[in-house]
């Protein structure tokens, strides 16, 4: 099984951004040191209170220049916004300073507000994603890339650099619509999962969906699974479930500000089941978090937890939200990663 962590150098309250690009510098390095497979980074726009990490692959280059051994993974870049030739040498250069350390995690993002704040169609996003897609995949493997599109039209550029990685890094995708399982699926790549609340269970029809597709297209193997999920860990029980208390609670009011904001938007209210997991949002408590979509407790517990989610959904990796909120003090998050690190990975080795 893969460990990474989630992280998004959340804003630090009462400290400027300063502070939070140290902060989360420091936990990058502890992660490199205690042998955490993957730092995953967030891209977060026009958020200042929750995130400074808005330019994920300029942090992902600095990641690359401090470390030597862990991988640098985007979780996820959001497609739609970028320019797919712009965003094909950025990730190359990323690939090469790093010696192929990059996975390139990319998603559509659920925040309308920020594609109306970038001046582009929320409604185009999915039609954009793909082109960007089939463009970056073609940038990377072929010596010129021609495409012509809906959104994009050129012909016979050669991007450089190449990734070091060949063809091209490792792409997986971020899935939450019914019909981006299969889709994914039959494109053959990886996919993200990005839980919230409810039961672990609810993944398993997608997720059939997803490898059923896989495996119709052809492609080798069942399809590679990553759950990126709420995690904490301590010395004892009760430490686990209330130090993150205040973060993981101001976490799911966030999530509803952010649910109910889109619900208020054009075109938005029937996407996604938004409306139904505001309802669930609303009335949620804290101990019907803990018994939800989260990994908490020691670090024998969390391998139990682990071990059913393996044997249950077939995954192959978490991205760790060791910091869900934003709100847990810096060591915390450390002493998380060292026994997420040396007591709960080396039993899944």
């Amino acid at each position: 099984m893969e460990f990474g962590m989630f992280h998004q150098f959340p804003a630090v309250p009462g400290c400027g951004d300063a502070v939070s690009f140290a902060e989360g510098f420091a936990q990058i390095e502890a992660a490199e040191a205690l042998g955490l497979d993957v730092m995953w980074l967030a891209e977060l726009h026009f958020d200042p209170e929750r995130s400074v990490l808005s330019a994920p692959l300029s942090i992902a280059s600095a990641i690359a220049a401090r470390t030597r051994r862990i991988r640098i993974g985007i979780a996820v870049q959001v497609l739609p916004l970028c320019h797919p030739l712009r965003l094909a040498e950025e990730a190359a250069t990323v690939d090469q300073i790093s010696g192929g350390r990059l996975i390139f995690g990319v998603g559509r993002s659920g925040l309308p507000r920020t594609y109306e704040d970038y001046g582009v169609s929320y409604a185009e996003s999915r039609e954009r994603f793909v082109e960007v897609l089939d463009i970056l995949e073609q940038a990377w493997a072929e010596p010129p890339v021609s495409y012509d599109g809906k959104f994009y039209k050129f012909h016979n550029i050669r991007v450089t650099p190449k990734p070091y990685q060949k063809p091209h890094p490792p792409i997986r995708i971020a899935a939450a619509s019914p019909d981006t399982y299969p889709a994914v699926g039959a494109r053959g790549l990886p996919i993200f999962l990005n839980a919230r609340h409810g039961s672990f269970a609810e993944f398993l029809p997608s997720i059939r969906e997803y490898r059923a597709a896989y495996q119709a297209a052809g492609h080798p193997g069942r399809g590679e699974v990553y759950l990126r999920v709420p995690t904490y860990l301590a010395e004892t029980e009760t430490a686990a479930r209330e130090e993150p208390r205040d973060s993981w609670m101001h976490f799911y009011r966030e999530q509803t500000e952010r649910l109910r904001d889109s619900l208020s938007r054009s075109g938005t209210r029937a996407i996604e089941g938004r409306a139904e997991r505001l309802k669930r949002l609303e009335s949620l408590t804290y101990e019907e978090a803990l018994e939800g979509q989260v990994l908490i407790g020691t670090p024998d517990r969390v391998v139990a937890q682990l071990r059913e989610l393996q044997s249950e959904l077939g995954i192959d990796g978490i991205l760790a939200e060791l910091n869900c909120g934003g709100l847990i003090p810096h060591a915390n998050v450390v002493r998380a990663m060292r026994l997420l690190c040396q007591e709960v990975m080396p039993r899944f080795r």
